[in-house]
């Protein structure tokens, strides 16, 4: 079984799959979409598929690393950064640019495992 730490543009099976995966293997559920009104990425991250919650410092973390992808998006980009939310088990993003979105990704996925 190979592990991803996200899985993007892919099919709602394979979002299933990876959804289950990570059920399976205690591990967060993030996917990426891109989102057709603008063309940059839609990110989901799910923690309920793991025993992991977000702490209000991690939570802080993502909210910085949003900060400067909104900053980025809105100098070089002709579409705004939409919106985003974060919780301590659900964190979404609307907006994040193709050119950021495997670090952005990767950086929550990390986040989440430093601290296990």
């Amino acid at each position: 079984m190979t592990s991803h730490k996200y899985l993007g543009d892919s099919k709602m099976f394979e979002y299933d799959k990876h959804y289950r995966e990570c059920q399976q293997q205690n591990k967060p559920f993030i996917k990426a979409k891109t989102n057709p009104a603008h063309g940059n990425y839609f990110i989901q991250m799910d923690l309920m598929t793991c025993d992991y919650k977000l702490t209000p410092l991690q939570q802080k973390e993502i909210q910085n690393l949003t900060n400067d992808e909104i900053q980025y998006v809105k100098s070089h980009s002709k579409h705004d950064f939409n919106d985003y939310n974060i919780t301590d088990e659900l964190a979404w993003f609307d907006g994040v640019s193709s050119e950021h979105l495997d670090d952005f990704c990767n950086f929550l996925y990390d986040l989440t495992q430093n601290s296990l």
